[in-house]
């Protein structure tokens, strides 16, 4: 999924495709938001670009944390892989509990599945809600002020990076051309 396209939807959906994004997953979306709330182009406003991003994370994890209370058991018991994820989160669950609950979802590759093995755990739905709304809204607060902040100075970084990308593919090119030639010269001077 390109940035051009994430800024698109942005774009023509605004909220809605932030809610969207966050409930299935969320940073790069995010930030983008975050960026687009700066800038007169896009006319989103910061307020509701967090309070559409903390929603859309918290219903995303509650929904998760639901389907692992219901149907977690005998999923888990189903797959290996999934087994040996879930006694991971379990053992960090054993160590940091409130504190798992409230920051998994600044960890890449915690996001998704935590919550759904949380369901799985002896954890109230009252003390997950409550610890994950904390945790969704610190997220929320966190990446749309860092797409806010630091968005335009990504951009500038980003748009030369691309346009450098063809001067970069042109050296390649040269160099690849260049080992070819190299190459072929080699190969004639043995021959003979």
């Amino acid at each position: 999924m390109s940035i051009e396209f994430l800024k698109q939807v942005i774009e023509q959906y605004g909220y809605l495709a932030l809610f969207i994004g966050t409930f299935l997953e969320g940073e790069t979306i995010l930030l983008l938001a975050g960026f687009a709330a700066q800038s007169p182009q896009f006319g989103l406003d910061l307020r509701w670009v967090v309070l559409s991003a903390f929603a859309g994370s918290l219903a995303g994890d509650q929904t998760a944390f639901f389907i692992g209370r219901h149907y977690g058991r005998k999923l888990v018991a189903k797959s290996e892989k999934w087994r040996a994820r879930s006694e991971k989160v379990h053992g960090m669950l054993a160590k940091y509990h409130e504190v798992l609950i409230l920051s998994f979802r600044f960890f890449y590759g915690l996001r998704n599945l935590t919550p759904f093995v949380l369901g799985t755990a002896e954890i109230s739905v009252r003390k997950f809600f409550l610890l994950n709304a904390i945790g969704a809204a610190v997220w929320a607060v966190a990446f749309a002020l860092t797409g806010y902040v630091f968005g335009s100075l990504l951009e500038n970084v980003l748009t030369r990076v691309i346009d450098n990308v063809h001067h970069a593919e042109l050296a390649v090119l040269g160099l690849v051309a260049v080992a070819m030639a190299v190459l072929w010269v080699v190969r004639r001077v043995r021959r003979r």
